[in-house]
């Protein structure tokens, strides 16, 4: 899949597409639903498939601190939308001069003259342009002027329920990671660089692979079963904290990944952790004695739930 970063950098080849607007925020069953509506039409008039995004997300952008907690970050997203057969993505900057651009000039630069959209698929409900005067209506009535077709987003329910970026955080927050798997097709899963850390984790007879999430928020806490790919012998099962770690009074967001039985230096891969049960929530510990007590338990209710699913 080709990333286009800004539209400042489409080209004339990038002309003729089929499209579709959003967040796609975590890749879930009712996009992936889109994406293969997206690449079924593209095959159909021999066209590339395209998704437009935006970075950061606009409710990132108005009001930081309200935004919920990202699924996926930019290239958690870029890797997703590749295993679903998507050509390209353009992702657009939302900064001050964006949220300004009227909605009847985003359809004439973006959507007509750079990439010449030939199939549209958003949602009805879909919003854009300057103080949101951009909708469903403006986009058909665009498309009829200049010969593209502009359809809803198709809904796909699970449990009689619309499956959604918000419904899965919701089952993330509840550590229902059952349920965030069926809503995602996939086990949770957060990606990074293994750094090096502060080396306590040995002292303890816990060495961790620490993995830095670049999140103002991140939509798991606790402490979990996991399995991480992208190292030999992939999944290596182990047991991960992420939060703060108050015991040792943290304050940024990390991803701490103790491996069972895994002795190889890993320092610098990019790696890929899998949530798939949580055990509890984070808590502060008065001692570093009764930290190590707890991670003997944690890690022994790890091993056994791995255990019971063979």
């Amino acid at each position: 899949m080709e990333l286009v970063r800004g539209e400042y950098n489409l080209r004339p080849r990038h002309r003729g597409c089929v499209a579709t607007i959003g967040n796609f925020d975590g890749v879930h069953l009712g996009h992936q639903t889109v994406l293969g509506q997206l690449s079924e039409k593209a095959a159909e008039m021999n066209v590339a498939s395209m998704v437009i995004s935006f970075e950061p997300y606009p409710m990132e952008f108005f009001a930081a601190e309200k935004a919920p907690a990202r699924l996926t970050r930019l290239r958690e997203k870029v890797r997703a939308l590749t295993r679903y057969a998507v050509d390209r993505m353009l992702c657009l900057r939302f900064d001050a001069a964006f949220a300004a651009m009227p909605a009847q000039q985003f359809i004439d630069d973006v959507l007509v003259a750079k990439l010449d959209v030939r199939y549209l698929v958003v949602g009805d409900d879909f919003r854009f342009g300057h103080d949101r005067l951009g909708d469903f209506a403006m986009l058909r009535e665009a498309g009829e002027k200049h010969g593209f077709k502009v359809v809803n987003l198709h809904t796909f329910m699970i449990d009689n329920d619309r499956v959604s970026s918000t419904r899965v955080r919701e089952a993330l927050a509840k550590g229902d990671m059952a349920s965030a798997e069926q809503l995602l097709g996939r086990p949770y899963r957060m990606c990074g660089r293994v750094a090096h850390g502060d080396k306590r984790g040995r002292t303890i007879g816990f060495p961790t692979a620490n993995i830095h999430l670049h999140r103002n928020n991140t939509p798991v806490k606790g402490v979990f079963a996991v399995e991480m790919f992208g190292i030999d012998g992939e999944p290596v099962a182990g047991v991960a904290n992420v939060g703060t770690r108050p015991t040792v009074d943290g304050t940024r967001s990390l991803l701490e990944v103790h491996l069972f039985d895994f002795e190889q230096d890993i320092y610098g891969q990019y790696v890929h952790v899998e949530f798939v049960h949580k055990l509890r929530d984070e808590c502060r510990f008065d001692s570093f004695d009764e930290l190590r007590k707890q991670i003997d338990i944690d890690a022994e209710q790890a091993r056994a739930f791995f255990a019971q699913r063979l």
